[in-house]
């Protein structure tokens, strides 16, 4: 009999829903954009209304309602969502207010009690669960952050100071389960909602990162993955828990006590590059219409006919500050007037693969290892320009995935996996996750880059004395 396996991929900017076969094929997918995010005050990042729950409801729908096959053999669904959110909920489940995004400033710190309302504390993994089965159950791998977690054993914490830390009392938290595990089934209710069938398994997976690794097939050390979303971050695979490192964290992986080693990344990375697309604006749009394109095919059109280096055009991303550093701002550094809106654009992608290079690169050598291959998810990868920057930047192979669905994949292996469809994540992994692409280095633009890398790894030391001082009458 056929079997079929859905993953849920709820993201930063939309939710999308893929029902796979069990080779790892797409044969229905629903996608729904999720709102702007209301930002009423310096800090305050939230998902408006109950919007987390309504696109994973117009998701479902469009996908089953694309689904040729028969219901009776989806075998179960597997769960992903945006990791370190934080979601208030009154004793029967519903939203307290609305959902934290991980951008907002107060699930960097404890939690304060100030609504009575609130019963319970969870991430958005657990609002959603608790949305489709009616379960007080959630991942124990989506609680990094601000949680009393115990990162070794994948439990609450029993230290008393731990909790008092994190200001979350023990019974205001949900149940935790390991990836693989059942978390609940669809009810009556969601299955309303979503159109999933009633009854439906909902698997436990891990925190979005951790399944689109597991979407990519990164399984071996010898791989980095590069994760091209709104936050950029570059992962190794790893089996120790490391706490004290300088240039990476742990996460928790996708598979019981695995761990993905996560190095420092880009806060809104590819925003930039989209917020980029709408402020070049008419211009592009009418030459992308004239060339029967996308404007984003079209400007990477012609960021490909751009030379390496964009003749000296560099762009600093820090269009989201980091926090150690709320002074800082992007930029862009070197106009000489050889340069258009297609060097802008492919600056970029440029500073992009040039940031991620010296991330990556501290955290193998912290870890003592390097990579023989880059595996890049996520949107951008779809674009050959920026596959061949990255392979240009890093001197090793880059590939992607055939299926553009990285974490519903994943979502959809570790259902695979925990309802015994497969033996074992590596069989699971083995049959469903593709390689597409690949892009070999071209070694001229390999030697400009690591040229360039010199110059580029310094840039801030010497702008962040102007945005101090602009921060001063700006903010």
């Amino acid at each position: 009999m056929t079997g079929y396996l859905i993953g849920i991929d709820n993201g930063s900017q939309s939710t999308k829903v893929t029902i796979f076969d069990e080779r790892g094929n797409p044969v229905s997918q629903g996608r729904q954009a999720l709102r702007p995010n209301d930002t009423p005050s310096p800090g305050v990042v939230e998902h408006p209304d109950d919007d987390l729950w309504s696109s994973v409801g117009a998701a479902c729908r469009e996908a089953m309602g694309g689904f040729r096959g028969d219901p009776a053999e989806i075998a179960g669904v597997g769960l992903c969502t945006i990791r370190f959110c934080r979601a208030l909920l009154r004793a029967d489940g519903t939203l307290a207010q609305p959902v934290l995004s991980w951008m907002d400033e107060r699930v960097s710190r404890p939690y304060v009690h100030t609504d009575e309302s609130v019963a319970r504390v969870t991430t958005s993994s657990g609002y959603i669960t608790h949305r489709l089965t009616g379960e007080f159950r959630d991942t124990a791998a989506n609680y990094q952050g601000m949680w009393p977690i115990d990162t070794d054993t994948w439990q609450w914490s029993e230290d008393p100071e731990v909790q008092e830390s994190v200001g979350i009392p023990p019974e205001m938290l949900f149940d935790l389960v390991m990836p693989g595990e059942t978390l609940g089934r669809v009810t009556a209710a969601a299955a309303e909602h979503t159109g999933l069938p009633v009854g439906l398994p909902v698997v436990a997976t891990a925190n979005d990162k951790a399944v689109e690794a597991l979407g990519c097939g990164l399984r071996n050390s010898a791989d980095l993955l590069i994760s091209l979303g709104t936050y950029i971050a570059s992962m190794i695979v790893g089996e120790r828990n490391i706490n004290d490192a300088k240039g990476f964290w742990s996460n928790f992986g996708s598979v019981p006590h695995e761990y993905l080693h996560e190095s420092d990344g880009i806060r809104r990375g590819m925003w930039t590059v989209s917020w980029l697309r709408d402020l070049l604006g008419e211009e592009v749009v009418k030459g992308a219409q004239r060339a029967g394109l996308s404007p984003e095919e079209h400007l990477n059109a012609g960021a490909a006919q751009v030379p390496a280096g964009c003749e000296g055009l560099m762009t600093v991303l820090d269009w989201l500050a980091p926090t150690d550093a709320p002074h800082r701002k992007g930029a862009f550094l070197g106009f000489d007037g050889r340069q258009g809106r297609f060097h802008l654009y492919r600056s970029v992608l440029e500073a992009i693969a040039l940031t991620m290079y010296d991330r990556a690169g501290a955290m193998a050598g912290e870890l003592g290892t390097g990579f023989e291959r880059v595996i890049v998810s996520g949107g951008g990868a779809g674009a050959d320009v920026m596959m061949g920057i990255i392979a240009d930047v890093f001197g090793v192979p880059a590939v992607r995935t055939a299926v553009n669905d990285e974490a519903g994949l994943g979502a959809a292996i570790c259902a695979g996996v925990g309802l015994g469809r497969f033996t074992g994540v590596d069989e699971a992994v083995a049959a469903m996750v593709s390689i597409g692409a690949e892009f070999r280095p071209d070694e001229a633009n390999h030697e400009l880059y690591a040229r360039q890398r010199e110059v580029y790894r310094d840039i801030t030391r010497h702008t962040d004395e102007v945005f101090r001082r602009s921060a001063r009458i700006f903010g």
